[in-house]
């Protein structure tokens, strides 16, 4: 297993603390006709280098928590490591203008990394900024061979159960959660962060890190469900992706195209299926037997 080591330096932040991804901050409200002094909890929001076998990769913003989780995630959804293999060390070190997170894997895939010569930004709302080149922006993703089936009633009771398993969030407001939940609507694993990409990504890392095999359940997200949401779900090998918010319609696509089943819209009592709606038990017949033909 992949080993983290701190070398303490000044960044303000105690990774050691379980404060680390709030703060605290004195503010004044208005309510009405009166002004109150009082105190609100911030979200942290920090840059992590990323880097592989000594070469710099990308400074992505993000949530100083699970940052292994991020790491195998990210190394993942990214393409820069199939599943078969695994970063062999890991080593977070703190700078004076944030985390920086080495990593060494096999050499003949830095080799490749190098060649790309691909800048990602450190922004928490595009991934797709930065790209050098076109080609290299927009990954299609191979066909996915999951075949787990789903209730509406599953993503519903997923749904509901979300809001009460976001931490980080109650206090702060500021952050998105990926949650991966089993075949029944059973959430076992969240990950929390200010980038939706970075949430999805930590889940993706903490399924590896666990063992759990992602194809057997689905991921559920508290945003928009953007092209790169679908990538990075079909990159871990799992076949449903489930969005409160609405897909862009090059995610309708791409989830076509993966045999992803895509659910945008999911709110109470309601979800809106724009991709593959034969994973879903309860969905018209000639729905299922239509996807069921595209997908063999």
């Amino acid at each position: 297993m992949p080993t983290i080591e701190t070398r303490a330096t000044n960044t303000g932040l105690d990774l050691g603390s379980a404060n680390v991804c709030r703060r605290e901050r004195a503010v004044d409200v208005w309510h009405q006709t009166c002004w109150q002094a009082t105190t609100d909890v911030l979200a942290e929001e920090v840059p992590v280098a990323l880097v592989y076998n000594g070469l710099s990769h990308a400074v992505m913003l993000a949530t100083p928590a699970d940052l292994e989780d991020f790491a195998r995630g990210f190394t993942l959804t990214e393409g820069i490591l199939p599943r078969d293999e695994a970063i062999s060390e890991m080593r977070l070190e703190r700078h004076l203008a944030g985390l920086v997170l080495s990593m060494r894997i096999p050499s003949a895939y830095a080799a490749r990394l190098h060649d790309q010569t691909r800048a990602l930004p450190g922004r928490s709302g595009c991934g797709l900024c930065g790209s050098r080149h076109l080609e290299s922006a927009l990954r299609w993703p191979r066909r996915t061979s999951a075949s787990a089936r789903f209730s509406s009633a599953a993503v519903q009771r997923a749904r509901a159960a979300l809001s009460d398993l976001q931490a980080l969030n109650a206090t702060t407001g500021a952050v998105h959660a990926a949650a991966w939940a089993d075949a029944d609507g059973r959430i076992t694993l969240v990950r929390e962060d200010v980038g939706r990409h970075n949430a999805l990504d930590k889940l993706v890392g903490a399924l590896l890190a666990t063992g759990t095999d992602g194809s057997e359940g689905f991921v559920i997200v508290t945003s928009r469900a953007s092209y790169e949401m679908v990538q990075k779900t079909a990159a871990a090998g799992i076949g449903c992706l489930v969005a409160v918010s609405a897909p862009t319609a090059l995610a309708a696509r791409m989830a076509e195209a993966a045999g992803i089943t895509l659910l945008g819209f999911a709110r109470q009592a309601r979800h809106v299926c724009y991709a593959h709606p034969w994973r879903l038990d309860d969905a018209p017949a000639t729905l299922r037997a239509a996807g069921q033909e595209s997908a063999t």
